[in-house]
């Protein structure tokens, strides 16, 4: 009995291989068919969507790592998807072509694109734009080294429309924003002017008194010496004494002018002139460019006079007014 026992487990063991066999051999044969007509491939969906198929998985979405999450250029500072892509493998005919150039623009689609941008405001005014935060701080730098007291802010935007990027390059920026300054520290200056000035004649400000006297003859005064009325107004000095000019302005002519003696005649803008006569000397000539307190003549008694003195008029519109109005009060 025992020997049937042994004989009848050969038997089947071997039946029992003969049938893995015949099923291995049968589902490689399967498999040959189905590879032989069919292909593995990656079906790409996003949002569970399918939008194609790619050969690669690994490969592809290194592109997307690579080349769509971490895109750089101008202004961008993050990248992200809406909706990451997911893979799922898949046989297909082997007629059918992988699409990963259009899986990929489907995956652009989705990119979520912020961009960074720096403006730079003078009293809260924005005044240009430039693409990164070194360039606003060497601007703004610039700005400090020229006037310390400037009110001038870097404000640091971003947004997801890049039409509503419009930044200039360094020296384009600089060039504008430094404009705004110099235009700003003129401002000032005129303002500091106004505060300081002792009067405003058409607009001109009148920062220094022409000479330290006394009043010997005022403005309309009658004298025997004259045909008409006085046009301007005497002040007597000891000669030599310093003659400043009033105000910023234009040396129109300098030298000898008949009965005024040697005369210095200055034009300051909008049509007011400043006339200094009787000098013994003058430092001035024709063409000059001269500050307020610049020291143009000396105190003299050239031409009509009778003693050491400073005419001084003041003529808006090419006629004679009382300086009195505006100094020597």
């Amino acid at each position: 009995m025992e020997f049937i026992s042994v004989k009848k487990l050969k038997f089947y063991t071997k039946e029992i291989f003969r049938f893995f066999s015949i099923t291995l051999v049968a589902f490689g044969f399967i498999i040959a068919i189905i590879f032989m007509k069919y292909k593995p491939v990656y079906a790409v969906s996003i949002s569970g969507e399918e939008v194609g198929y790619v050969e690669n998985k690994e490969s592809f979405q290194e592109v997307v790592d690579n080349d769509v999450k971490g895109y750089s250029a101008k202004n961008v500072d993050t990248v992200t998807l809406e909706s990451d892509p997911e893979y799922e493998l898949k046989l297909v005919n082997k007629s059918e072509e992988t699409n990963e150039d259009s899986v990929l623009v489907a995956v652009q689609k989705e990119m979520k694109i912020t961009y960074k941008y720096y403006d730079i405001l003078i009293d809260d005014q924005v005044i240009d734009s430039v693409d990164t935060e070194e360039e606003a701080n060497q601007i703004l730098e610039e700005c400090k080294e020229k006037d310390e007291s400037i009110n001038i802010q870097i404000a640091e935007k971003t947004t997801e429309n890049a039409g509503e990027i419009n930044t200039n390059n360094l020296e384009v920026a600089s060039t504008n924003i430094m404009a705004k300054v110099d235009e700003d520290i003129a401002i000032k200056e005129e303002e500091e002017k106004k505060a300081n000035s002792l009067a405003d004649v058409n607009g001109v400000q009148i920062a220094v008194l022409p000479v330290t006297g006394r009043i010997s003859s005022r403005y309309a005064s009658v004298s025997r010496l004259r045909v008409s009325t006085h046009t301007g107004l005497d002040i007597a000095a000891t000669k030599g004494t310093p003659i400043y000019v009033v105000a910023d302005g234009t040396v129109i002519s300098a030298g000898w002018s008949g009965s005024y003696g040697y005369l210095v005649k200055v034009d300051h803008g909008n049509n007011v002139e400043t006339w200094y006569a009787h000098t013994s000397k003058m430092y001035v000539k024709a063409g000059d460019v001269v500050s307020a307190g610049d020291m143009i003549a000396a105190v003299g008694s050239s031409g009509n006079s009778t003693g050491p003195h400073l005419h001084f008029e003041i003529r808006i519109n090419g006629e004679h007014v009382n300086p009195q109005n505006y100094i020597y009060k």
